[in-house]
């Protein structure tokens, strides 16, 4: 076991075990570590359900492409912990993390407090030491009570699109989660929101940006994003931006893309449209729609394309079922289904509301039990909920490789998605990635 693993294991021990939202442990350590979090660059503070990942990629993209050195907090990790943490635009080594983490757990002296609240306070740590330009950081579960949010004059507070998740946390109405996502805004400080659903009060935004006097910018009224023949067009700022599309797959991308560039008005760096180009182009960001092209799993299907997804709450799944409805309209496809599924899911999700939109466009589904993972669904759950929404050719198998030989043997689709949790993609990107 390496000294991070090993310290990793001991704050995993930390109590409360469980998430337990709340600002007073975060801000009592900040305090002990001499409030890094007010010697930070400009900060770009990302919430929301879904896209939150997507659109730090984008902006961290085209931040680069411009020259600047970019902080990076991002949850949960894929494969690597470090991943969570970017120091200037390189991932922060193993010992570098444990000075970090060791130095906050010393201060800490043993009182209450959360492995995520913790991490978060070693990152804060960290950037407040290494010189950057602008620090992209993303809430790890809503924002109101984010050990996160203890950031009080961010350059722009960004909510992307919000859905029904988490809600033993959040609340169970559209209304709740919103409150709680606008909880990020702050007094005077300028204010972004993605495309959200038909669904979403947009008034909570709006109620909220006006009581703070925070200048507020929303998809569809102060800047839009919209597909055009070649990509699409970003208007808004005063400006209009004819644009390629974005290198991440899914027509939600172009909203996604377009909250970055919304956002990026309101930084204090020179970021020229070439480089807004040239970030569309090169942005990265595993196990959303990404094709799988080697390891184990794709020799297992020489003929079929292989694609992973993170997505696994009902947003996530409306997303797939677009992107499943586009491959279905493409030539090639066979038995008038354009897809088959490997589907591995943790307790706290609901496979039914994740996998109705997907639905039509699937011919088979494999249900299996993440592995390694305690949370981890029962395969049968998720058999069961398939054939609940009308997915005729439900099968179960011991784990993924399983899976895709069985689906693999009766004929695989044109192509073959893994989907339903982040903790199965990065077990996925870890052999295969």
């Amino acid at each position: 076991m390496s000294d991070l693993d090993q310290v990793l294991a001991r704050l995993g021990q930390l109590h409360p075990k469980v998430i337990d939202l709340s600002l007073d442990r975060v801000k009592r350590l900040l305090d002990r570590l001499g409030r890094p979090q007010d010697r930070l660059p400009p900060v770009v503070h990302v919430a929301g359900t879904n896209g939150k990942g997507s659109t730090i990629a984008f902006l961290r993209a085209m931040l680069e492409a411009a020259g600047h050195r970019v902080h990076v907090y991002t949850s949960p990790h894929l494969v690597r912990f470090n991943e969570r943490v970017r120091l200037a635009g390189n991932l922060v080594d193993d010992a570098g993390l444990v000075t970090l983490l060791e130095r906050c757990e010393a201060a800490n002296q043993g009182d209450p407090i959360t492995i995520f609240e913790i991490i978060t306070c070693a990152a804060f740590l960290g950037y407040s030491e290494v010189p950057a330009d602008v620090l992209l950081l993303e809430t790890g579960l809503g924002g109101r009570l984010d050990a996160t949010n203890v950031v009080d004059q961010p350059a722009v507070a960004v909510v992307t699109r919000i859905s029904f998740d988490h809600t033993q946390f959040l609340g169970d109405t559209l209304d709740a989660i919103a409150g709680e996502k606008a909880g990020i805004f702050k007094a005077g400080r300028p204010a972004v929101v993605g495309p959200q659903a038909a669904d979403v009060p947009l008034s909570v935004f709006r109620d909220r940006a006006a009581v703070l006097a925070a200048p507020l910018a929303m998809a569809g009224a102060e800047w839009s994003a919209l597909p055009t023949d070649i990509g699409f067009r970003f208007e808004g700022y005063g400006r209009t931006l004819d644009l390629p599309m974005p290198g991440l797959l899914g027509a939600h991308q172009i909203g996604n893309a377009g909250t970055a560039i919304a956002a990026l008005q309101h930084l204090p760096l020179t970021v020229q449209d070439a480089n807004i180009v040239k970030g569309l182009a090169t942005v990265e960001w595993p196990g959303r729609l990404q094709r799988l092209t080697r390891g184990p799993l794709a020799r297992l299907l020489p003929n079929t394309q292989l694609w992973l997804d993170g997505g696994h709450n009902n947003s996530a799944g409306e997303v797939l079922g677009l992107q499943a409805r586009a491959w279905t309209a493409l030539k090639g496809n066979r038995d008038g289904g354009a897809l088959d599924l490997v589907v591995g899911m943790i307790t706290s999700k609901v496979p039914a509301d994740f996998l109705r939109p997907i639905a039509p466009y699937v011919r088979r589904l494999a249900a299996i039990s993440i592995p390694g993972e305690e949370a981890t669904r029962p395969a049968s759950d998720i058999a069961e909920a398939a054939r609940a929404v009308g997915i005729a050719e439900v099968t179960e198998a011991a784990g993924v490789a399983e899976a895709i030989a069985s689906l693999a043997a009766r004929g695989a689709a044109p192509r073959t998605l893994i989907c339903g949790s982040l903790y199965l993609a990065g077990s996925i990107l870890a052999d295969n990635g």
